[in-house]
C-alpha cells in the first residue's frame, strides 16, 4: 500500500508532470513533452548541442547561462524577429534551422521542471517524443533486461487560472509512441494499465497521427502564433535514431 499511487507492481508504468514524476520513482525515466521541449531538445542534440534545461526564463536563467559558458534561448516570438536565420528557442523547426550553438539553455515550465524533478530521484533521465520513439524504446531495453524499472512521465501543460496540470494529448500520443515500440519489443506483460492505456491511444490514432497533432489544443495554438512548422517537425515520427540523455546537468548523446 506505501506505492499505492506508483505504479510500483510494474516496471514499465506511466504518469504524468513533476507531481507523478516524483511519484513514480522509476529507475530510468523518460521526458516526453512533445510541444516542444523533448522535441527541441532532441532536434539541438542531433545537431550536435548540449542542452541545459532551466524551468524559467529572466535573469536567474540569464545568471544560469553564463554560469555554464552557454547561450540562452529566446522566446518564439524574439527569435523570428532577428533576421534570416532564427535565433535558437524552444522551436523545433528553429533549432533545425539556427546556428549551430555548443551549449544552449533551454527554459520550459514543463519539461524541465520534470527533469529537474526527476535528477532529484536519483533516475537516469532521457528525453523522449514521436521523433525518436523508436529509439527511445529500444534504448530501454537493456535497463529493462536488467530488471531496472522504468517510467515514461508525460509533461501536459498548465492552465492559466490555477497552474493546475491540464493532460495534452500530444504528450499521451508521444509515450504511448514510445511505448508501443516496446510492446512490439516484447515487454508488454510488464506495463500497468496507464501505459498500456497510452499504448491503445497512439495504435488507435496513429493513421491519423499528423492531424491530430495540428487539431489539437497545444497544435492549434502554435499554429494560431505562426508554428505550424513546429507541429510538422514534432509530429516527424521516427525521424531521428537519437536519444538524449542528462548527464552532468545537460542532455547529450546517449552513450
Amino acid at each position: 500500500m506505501a506505492d499505492l499511487f506508483g505504479q510500483g507492481d510494474f516496471d514499465v508504468r506511466l504518469d504524468w508532470g513533476p507531481l507523478g514524476a516524483t511519484t513514480v520513482r522509476a529507475d530510468v525515466s523518460v521526458v516526453v513533452d512533445v510541444l516542444s521541449f523533448s522535441t527541441s531538445v532532441t532536434v539541438a542534440v542531433e545537431r550536435g548541442m548540449r542542452v541545459f534545461p532551466f524551468r524559467w526564463k529572466g535573469e536567474h536563467a540569464e545568471k544560469f547561462a553564463a554560469m555554464n559558458n552557454a547561450v540562452l534561448a529566446v522566446g518564439r516570438l524574439e527569435a523570428t524577429k532577428r533576421g534570416s536565420v532564427p535565433a535558437p528557442s524552444l522551436s523545433p523547426a528553429g533549432l533545425l534551422a539556427c546556428e549551430l550553438i555548443p551549449r544552449l539553455v533551454l527554459p520550459s515550465p514543463n519539461g524541465s521542471a520534470i527533469a529537474e524533478a526527476l535528477r532529484a530521484t536519483g533516475s537516469t533521465i532521457a528525453a523522449g517524443c514521436l521523433r525518436n520513439a523508436s529509439a527511445v524504446a529500444e534504448w530501454l531495453v537493456p535497463a529493462l533486461e536488467s530488471r531496472r524499472s522504468v517510467a515514461v512521465v508525460a509533461a501536459g501543460e498548465r492552465w492559466s487560472d490555477d497552474d493546475s496540470l491540464r493532460p495534452a494529448l500530444e504528450d499521451h500520443l508521444g509515450a504511448g509512441a514510445i511505448l508501443s515500440r516496446l510492446v512490439a519489443l516484447g515487454y508488454g506483460d510488464r506495463f500497468s494499465p496507464e501505459a498500456w492505456a497510452a499504448v491503445d491511444l497512439f495504435d488507435a490514432g496513429v493513421d491519423h497521427l499528423s492531424e491530430r497533432m495540428h487539431n489539437c489544443v497545444g497544435g492549434r495554438e502554435l499554429t494560431s502564433k505562426g508554428f505550424s512548422a513546429d507541429v510538422d517537425v514534432a509530429a516527424d515520427i521516427d525521424a531521428s535514431s537519437l536519444v538524449p540523455v542528462l548527464v552532468d546537468g545537460a542532455f547529450d548523446v546517449a552513450a
